[in-house]
């Protein structure tokens, strides 16, 4: 029976970061791994680029945690975007800034990440075995004390044998993810390992997922991709939250990093039963009135040219067919021969742009999980249990979750980085 200081479940960017630190700081250190390779999910990340965090100060940057963010304030003060940028410069792994304060490795290549800590945990003396699934937590009279493991072999393989092993630990850090994404590993098995000692898990739901809406309005601008747009949560007329940004149109409804942003409010609210509907602006630079302005300049100075031809300079060319349908107005019909009251119309669908939303996409869409092991029964000084002692959390496991932007992988390396450091172990 194999003995550690300390047992890290989960080969993710807050694993690899929390098995490096406790075996930098001289712990002998085991990470377990149930996919072939550690890090699958972070080489996916930012669409392979990998958006390590975002160099927004730490006030305005918790608070794009909504309600997570003051269990989050203390690791953030510890380890944060200036100190994780230093160690992956250290590591040889430069950065990059991009709009909206977002940090990419300068290579563009999520891979150089992933590699980069796989050899930074082994020079510090992690020991990694793949493959292997844990599926029960040892506790004694309280504390955890090992592991059970059982082979493991992706997409229902099993092997003819099943052969249980035994690690015996100091610690144990549960770094297993999310639910989103499983084909990378993230299948909830935190939740379940956690629930088993004890635990509370907050139910969990995709977030930052695409949204699926009623008719076929979005399939007919499928491809279709829109910048610098405002959208607005409604409900019952009300608005709820809003965001800018970029809107995609899909052959199920809507994405694009606008959407994401807004979607685990949407996804809360369709939860509990409310219809929720996304008001796209599609002039949120003018207001109304400086719209209709607009609208009155352009039929005035080109009043002779047909009103389809006069939006091409306030409308992507596939968005005019529908934009006219939706208003109910001819495209053929001069623009000096457009009423007020077709004007008025025109004028407030640009600026509310109505998509009833009837669903989500599964985690296999979501970048990350909402929900997880209940914030309270962790201690955010070390990410220490409250329950079991010498059982820590790290990671998406924990129900933590942020916009898009590199906050979520920020939030991983952080309070991976407090668990592998503030391990308390036996004398």
């Amino acid at each position: 029976m194999s003995r550690h200081n300390v047992i890290v479940i989960g080969g993710g960017a807050s694993g690899l970061m929390a098995s490096g630190q406790a075996a930098c700081l001289g712990a002998r250190t085991l990470l377990i791994e149930k996919m072939k390779r550690p890090g699958r999910k972070l080489a996916i990340t930012g669409k392979g680029r990998c958006n390590l965090t975002n160099i927004a100060p730490l006030e305005e940057f918790i608070q794009h945690f909504g309600t997570g963010d003051r269990f989050l304030r203390h690791a953030f003060s510890r380890f944060f975007s200036e100190d994780l940028l230093l160690f992956f410069e250290e590591l040889g792994v430069p950065t990059i800034i991009e709009r909206g304060g977002r940090v990419f490795p300068k290579s563009g290549s999520a891979f150089d990440v992933v590699q980069a800590l796989l050899t930074w945990s082994e020079k510090c003396g992690v020991e990694t075995i793949r493959r292997r699934r844990v599926t029960r937590l040892i506790v004694d009279e309280g504390r955890v004390s090992g592991v059970e493991v059982s082979p493991f072999l992706f997409r229902g393989n099993t092997p003819p044998v099943p052969k249980k092993e035994f690690y015996v630990a100091d610690a144990v850090i549960i770094a297993t993810g999310g639910a989103s994404y499983p084909d990378t590993g993230s299948t909830g098995d935190g939740y379940r390992l956690a629930e088993s000692v004890g635990h509370t898990v907050i139910p969990i739901r995709p977030a930052l997922v695409p949204l699926e809406t009623a008719g076929n309005t979005a399939s007919r601008l499928e491809g279709l991709n829109l910048r610098n747009v405002g959208v607005r949560i409604l409900v019952r007329g009300k608005k709820i939250a809003d965001a800018f940004g970029e809107l995609l149109f899909t052959s199920f409804g809507l994405s694009g990093p606008v959407t994401l942003s807004l979607s685990h409010r949407v996804v809360d609210l369709l939860m509990s039963g409310e219809r929720v509907e996304l008001s796209i602006d599609l002039k949120p630079a003018l207001d109304s009135t400086k719209l209709d302005a607009r609208l009155l300049r352009d039929l005035d100075r080109r009043g002779k040219e047909p009103i389809m031809t006069l939006l091409g300079g306030l409308l992507p060319r596939k968005l005019i067919p529908l934009c006219l349908e939706l208003t109910d107005i001819e495209g053929t019909v001069p623009g000096n021969q457009i009423t007020a009251e077709k004007r008025k119309r025109l004028r407030k669908w640009l600026k509310n742009f109505t998509f009833e939303v009837t669903g989500y996409r599964s985690f296999k869409e979501a970048i990350v999980t909402a929900g997880g092991v209940n914030r309270g029964e962790i201690d955010p000084r070390t990410m220490a249990s409250r329950l079991v002692k010498g059982l820590y959390f790290a990671g998406e496991v924990i129900d933590i979750a942020a916009d898009t932007g590199g906050y979520n992988l920020q939030a991983a390396f952080s309070t991976g980085w407090l668990a592998g450091r503030h391990l308390t172990l036996p004398e």
